[in-house]
């Protein structure tokens, strides 16, 4: 996850430092955490005192923000579905209606975490929530893993590049990852967001050969 930023005040109570931290990273007081570094009685505790009180979210603030926005979606999709946030930085939906959120190959899920992190993140170039329902994400993962090597043999088969599906970056990452050490095919991505996609395409013999001295091809720039 990314790193968590904190606030330090000096409050009359630790709810209030809660409730200035909130109304700071626009999230709620419940999602906020504290603990109190200092306490100044004032006459000897007479007239009450004032506390040192570092605050700072549970988890990044764009994360905390995208599980309450799902949340009014899944409401108002009256969905029996609730947001939980895994310490990787996952949102696992999780109730009834899982196979309703999934939607058709994953479609549904996919839709819901593009609008959430299109809303929730105000700086496209940070790492983007990802979302999980069911065990879907397993699932997919073994499934794009087994498509990516049969684009490559069809691709080395007919000789000429394979576009894949639009995907998101996760399972765009995850198509480089699977082919970067086969030596018939090389990948990059192609199109714009949410419409990118990966292209396969076939090495011929020199190519291969060249491709034999190179290192393998581990580092994927602007993909």
């Amino acid at each position: 996850m990314p790193e968590i930023e904190s606030e330090v005040f000096e409050c009359a109570s630790i709810d209030e430092a809660k409730k200035k931290g909130a109304k700071k990273w626009g999230i709620k007081p419940e999602d906020v955490d504290a603990t109190v570094l200092s306490e100044d009685k004032k006459l000897f505790g007479l007239l009450g005192s004032t506390y040192r009180v570092e605050v700072k979210p549970f988890a990044p603030v764009s994360y905390i923000r995208s599980c309450h926005f799902v949340n009014e979606i899944l409401d108002k999709m009256d969905l029996d579905l609730i947001p939980e946030l895994t310490d990787d930085g996952i949102i696992n939906l999780v109730g009834e209606d899982a196979g309703v959120v999934i939607g058709r190959y994953g479609e549904t899920l996919k839709a819901l975490e593009y609008i959430t992190n299109l809303v929730c993140h105000d700086d496209i170039s940070t790492r983007r929530v990802r979302f999980d329902c069911g065990g879907y994400r397993e699932r997919r993962e073994q499934t794009l893993r087994r498509l990516a090597e049969s684009i490559a043999r069809e691709a080395k088969r007919k000789g000429s590049p394979v576009s894949l599906e639009p995907m998101t970056s996760w399972e765009r990452r995850l198509i480089h990852i699977t082919l970067r050490d086969n030596r018939d095919v090389e990948t990059r991505s192609i199109g714009e967001e949410p419409m990118r996609r990966v292209l396969v395409c076939p090495l011929g013999g020199a190519s291969r050969e060249r491709g034999r001295r190179r290192p393998p091809r581990g580092k994927f720039s602007n993909r």
